[in-house]
């Protein structure tokens, strides 16, 4: 792995941040990157849990307006990422600052809510902990600046997309298409492609599982992708630049089909049944994020 300054940020500001956390042990810095990860994926959980409830109650807002009925029994009171506190879904108890601590409050509470002794979804845990490990592995890979952080929140984004895509299918616009800005922006300056590259990786992400989606449907008749799909490549794309495409798709793909394969021979799912595509696409983004492309070497071998 390269070393902690093996890329330094080009702008002062970010160089200077950079030389003093530089300065810093490196247990102490991988402590640090190991708490702010717990923090964001305890985040990452609430917005895992509250964006598909925000997206369903504007869906029935806007079908309200459209047609003039009303939207039937919606809560009322502010639902946003920040209130109402976070609660119990079983018996809507408010959880306490303690029983908010990331992974240990699990741990404590031996995975069940402290009101009702409902348990509590494995899943919280395991966002925290992969949350944790994608901070340390940006830190490792890029050292203490700017590209690490940015790093961070791609996988950040991909963990929170990849979540709510297994819960409810659906990669929600309001994640994918300011993620695919977000390339963009980071990469101006080309940090982990130069910008011409992220222009044509947003464009042809987007195009080629289009084709597919459009193969798919004339030969079978039916959707074998969704639409969300696309962008989320597309915004990879836009991250990692046009030649990265072949490897992220080629892995997702692969990991996909073992998947369905393994999930159907167990009886865990039927041949028809889809399986959300997403969390496959995100996973190989972060690992060319974090490898690069070793794939081209080995075929090229």
């Amino acid at each position: 792995m390269p070393d902690f300054l093996s890329h330094p940020p080009p702008d002062s500001f970010a160089a200077s941040l950079s030389a003093l956390l530089g300065t810093l042990p490196a247990s102490v810095l991988l402590i640090g990157a190991v708490a702010f990860g717990l923090i964001i994926g305890s985040f990452l959980n609430v917005v895992v849990h509250r964006v598909p409830i925000m997206l369903e109650r504007a869906w029935r807002a806007d079908i309200s307006e459209l047609t003039g009925q009303p939207a039937g029994e919606t809560p009322t009171g502010r639902y946003n990422l920040w209130l109402p506190r976070s609660a119990c879904p079983h018996c809507a108890h408010t959880l306490k600052a303690w029983e908010n601590i990331p992974l240990l409050s699990y741990v404590l509470l031996r995975g069940r809510c402290s009101h009702c002794h409902a348990r509590v979804s494995l899943r919280y845990p395991l966002l925290e902990l992969a949350s944790a490990l994608c901070a340390v592995a940006s830190l490792l890979t890029f050292g203490p600046n700017g590209m690490a952080l940015a790093a961070f929140g791609l996988c950040a984004t991909l963990l929170a997309m990849s979540a709510i895509d297994i819960d409810t299918h659906l990669l929600p616009d309001s994640m994918t298409l300011p993620l695919l800005w977000a390339g963009l922006i980071v990469n101006f300056n080309g940090t982990f492609a130069s910008l011409p590259d992220a222009v044509l990786g947003a464009i042809a992400g987007y195009l080629v599982l289009w084709c597919v989606h459009w193969l798919f449907r004339l030969v079978r008749g039916i959707e074998g992708m969704g639409y969300g799909d696309f962008k989320l490549l597309a915004a990879l794309g836009a991250w990692l630049g046009w030649a990265a495409l072949p490897q992220i798709v080629l892995l997702a793909a692969v990991a996909g089909a073992a998947t369905g394969l393994a999930a159907t021979g167990i009886g865990r799912m039927r041949f028809e049944e889809p399986l959300p595509f997403g969390p496959f696409l995100a996973t190989a983004g972060a690992i060319t994020l974090f490898f690069g492309t070793p794939l081209y070497l080995a075929l090229g071998s």
